[in-house]
């Protein structure tokens, strides 16, 4: 599964004759919260690598599990241990397209909406999913933002009966990244 992460992100970013619509971060930020009458369940994560190619709207990026932070270490334990299981699923994975890509979008000024779809893959179960969002090219910057709701039923994370009633059915999350353009390797002489 990471072999064929890293051959998309690997093809995102090789050279072509429109290189300069290729953005990229190796710093993008993921959080998600769910509401529970216990407790609010929050975390973040500042690892999250993507790659977003403006000359086609193809866009992949990957989460690594263990690195979403929690306000608690207990809340981050049983996150990594119980519910993702972060040593046998290390990363979360997404590859996917802007629909209806148009590159003049990105040109207009402010955030504009898209619709993005792809296949999200956690816990490693895969699906296919459509989410909103928005582009926005600024400062040389690429801009992309998103919010949407995850089942973790829909990825076969198992909540303990003892817990269950007290933890939210629906996760929402947030993507914000922020891309540069990415650096075009030039082959060894």
């Amino acid at each position: 599964m990471k072999y064929v992460l890293f051959l998309a992100l690997s093809l995102l970013l090789l050279p072509r004759s429109r290189a300069q619509g290729k953005y990229a971060t190796r710093a993008g930020l993921i959080s998600f919260f769910a509401g529970t009458p216990l407790e609010d369940i929050d975390a973040r994560n500042a690892q999250v690598a993507a790659v977003l190619d403006l000359s086609s709207g193809q866009l992949a990026f990957t989460v690594p599990m263990k690195a979403f932070q929690f306000r608690r270490t207990l809340m981050q334990e049983h996150f990594n241990e119980n519910y993702v299981e972060s040593e046998k699923y290390p990363r979360a994975t997404f590859t996917g397209k802007v629909l209806n890509f148009q590159p003049a979008l990105v040109q207009q000024t402010g955030p504009q909406p898209v619709q993005v779809e792809g296949e999200l893959t956690i816990h490693g179960v895969k699906r296919r999913v459509q989410v909103p969002g928005t582009l926005e090219l600024k400062n040389n910057q690429l801009l992309v933002r998103s919010k949407f709701i995850v089942a973790p039923a829909d990825y076969n994370i198992e909540i303990p009966a003892l817990v269950r009633d007290n933890i939210a059915k629906t996760i929402a999350v947030t993507v914000a990244l922020t891309c540069d353009p990415a650096a075009l390797t030039q082959p060894a002489k």
